[in-house]
């Protein structure tokens, strides 16, 4: 039986969202993460707004989409993709990717906590496997290299990211995936700009050094993600597409021995807990 078209674009989505982080970490080895994010901002605003005058120019909007998705580039584009990029420059690529892709189970949680829905069984199997698999990663901190306290920065994007689905899946009821993801993106760019500016870090504009390409790289596969992953929840349920996208860490790994070799170190304990954290989500999302 072929998978159905949203399934397809939610794996592809993981796909992008993989080789977006392994470009990213090439690039933060010339760079900071300031740089990557303004770099990669700005390519979404110009790829998502070509390609909505391209592919939708009738495309239908509501003024009631735009509170949704200005929310959700300032919670999830300005705060929770700036921590990914800290997170991948302090923890390394394949353990920011795992626990960023927890998103879903702080979805859920917060669904328990705040919306009264009822705890099961696959939840809290899920639940437990993906705590076993974070402890791994976190010890895995003492052979790596990391220090524990920098896990606050994959933890923070994974909760922005958790929320912020939901408040997109809302955004998409008054409007199209591209054009809401352009705003969404566009919204990003303006904040961001707006705190170089004012904090003095202006040199994060005028970046040209070795590392440039990769950021560029980085944002068209990062924002071709982010738009695949809106098309399929557009299209199917969450509760698929979120452990499809989830994959992402799996490919990390595979990426990272193929193209960051030298760059990053893996250990038993990151391979194993980043693949029970994908198989939690899993659980989780069941």
């Amino acid at each position: 039986m072929p998978l159905p078209t949203y399934a397809i674009l939610a794996l592809v989505s993981a796909v992008c969202s993989a080789s977006a982080t392994v470009l990213i970490r090439h690039g933060l080895r010339d760079s900071d993460a300031y740089t990557g994010f303004w770099i990669n901002v700005v390519v979404g605003v110009i790829g998502l707004w070509s390609a909505v005058f391209l592919i939708v120019p009738d495309a239908t909007f509501d003024l009631r989409a735009i509170p949704f998705f200005v929310l959700s580039g300032l919670l999830g584009t300005v705060v929770g993709r700036l921590a990914r990029f800290v997170a991948i420059d302090k923890v390394g690529a394949p353990v920011a990717a795992s626990i960023n892709n927890l998103n879903p189970f702080i979805s859920t949680g917060l669904a328990i906590l705040l919306l009264g829905e009822q705890i099961t069984l696959p939840i809290l199997v899920g639940t437990a496997v993906i705590v076993f698999g974070t402890v791994l990663l976190s010890l895995s901190g003492k052979v790596v290299g990391f220090k524990l306290r920098h896990l606050v920065y994959p933890f923070l994007a994974a909760t922005c990211f958790g929320v912020v689905a939901i408040i997109r899946k809302l955004g998409l009821s008054q409007t199209g995936p591209l054009v809401g993801a352009a705003i969404n993106t566009t919204t990003a760019m303006i904040a961001f700009t707006a705190f170089l500016l004012v904090s003095g870090q202006r040199q994060a504009m005028r970046y040209r050094g070795p590392g440039l390409w990769f950021f560029i790289a980085a944002g068209a596969a990062e924002n071709a993600g982010v738009c695949l992953s809106i098309v399929a929840l557009s299209l199917g349920d969450v509760s698929i597409v979120a452990p499809l996208s989830g994959t992402a860490p799996l490919f990390v790994l595979l990426l990272t021995v193929a193209f960051l070799q030298g760059v990053e170190r893996l250990t038993w304990r990151i391979v194993v807990g980043s693949t029970l954290i994908v198989l939690g989500v899993v659980l989780l999302t069941a």
